[in-house]
């Protein structure tokens, strides 16, 4: 098969493992594109099963790309939160499956694990691999990969029955959020906040953020209806839209020229907000416009 075909086969798949192995649209592009350049310089005998040997190079460089992130993750101003992804219609790298996606609360939640439990997981929960095929791809025994996968979960504190793909249930609540947020309406936004409900901000120490996460339903409500709802008035409009990110409902707040400026995910879980993830980073908003 010719490399072009490869890349046009595989790179779906390469881009969805790489964006969540590193959180980063930007690095999950260039390791794709880094992974079939070396590719192609690979004699054809040794790509005779290519999903796996490309996933493997992925993996590999992902895992490069983690541990130098670890340590510029340190010195981040605030807090860090991975880069929300904007998938386009066409058939092109951005399109993504959204079953071969973790919702971007799992996507934070993966920052308490090392690379190896982290590529255990995305590999198995994200992609289905067996562990059989994961084994072969971090070149470590299947008992160690079940390790591995278990360790995650304990470290992030899931039972096995929560959801880690997006959720295709009722989306009536983001529509009241909305509602709310620009009604400037506090008990219907208490209502639908859980009582320990976390918000995080991201602005990279570019732009005004939360520096620490505001907890609890009142602080939260308060924040909500006072930095963030200012952040979106223009004039006595209030730019904020429903669009889908990580193949999950999110909001965006535009500029008055139309740039966003701001992306808010959530996590949900018994019909109630349990986070609040708003990520102002420019750096982080490029790729969506």
């Amino acid at each position: 098969m010719q490399m072009q075909d490869l890349y046009m086969q595989y790179k779906g798949l390469m881009f969805k493992l790489a964006y969540q192995l590193t959180g980063s649209v930007a690095d999950a592009e260039d390791a794709v594109q880094d992974v079939f350049i070396k590719a192609y310089n690979v004699p054809p005998e040794q790509l005779t099963e290519p999903k796996a040997y490309l996933c493997k190079m992925v993996t590999n460089r992902c895992k490069d790309l983690l541990k130098s992130a670890r340590k510029k993750r340190e010195q981040y101003f605030g807090e860090w939160l991975p880069e929300p992804y904007l998938a386009s219609n066409d058939n092109s790298m951005e399109s993504v499956v959204r079953d071969d996606l973790l919702s971007y609360g799992m996507l934070v939640m993966l920052e308490k694990l090392s690379p190896s439990e982290r590529a255990v997981f995305v590999l198995r929960e994200a992609l289905g691999f067996e562990y059989s095929e994961i084994s072969e791809l971090i070149e470590k025994s299947e008992v160690s990969c079940r390790k591995f996968f278990s360790r995650a979960r304990a470290k992030m504190g899931l039972q096995f029955e929560y959801p880690v793909h997006p959720q295709a249930e009722s989306q009536q609540w983001i529509h009241e959020f909305l509602g709310a947020l620009k009604q400037g309406n506090m008990n219907q936004l208490l209502s639908l906040l859980d009582k320990d409900v976390i918000l995080v901000s991201d602005g990279g120490g570019k732009v005004l953020a939360a520096v620490e996460p505001i907890k609890t339903r009142e602080h939260v409500a308060r924040f909500l209806l006072g930095p963030v709802r200012n952040l979106a008035t223009i004039g006595e409009e209030i730019a904020i839209e429903l669009v889908q990110f990580n193949g999950q409902p999110a909001i965006v707040i535009r500029s008055q020229e139309g740039v966003i400026h701001t992306v808010g995910l959530f996590h949900i879980q018994g019909d109630l907000i349990h986070n609040v993830y708003f990520v102002r980073n420019p750096d982080k908003l490029n790729h969506v416009g």
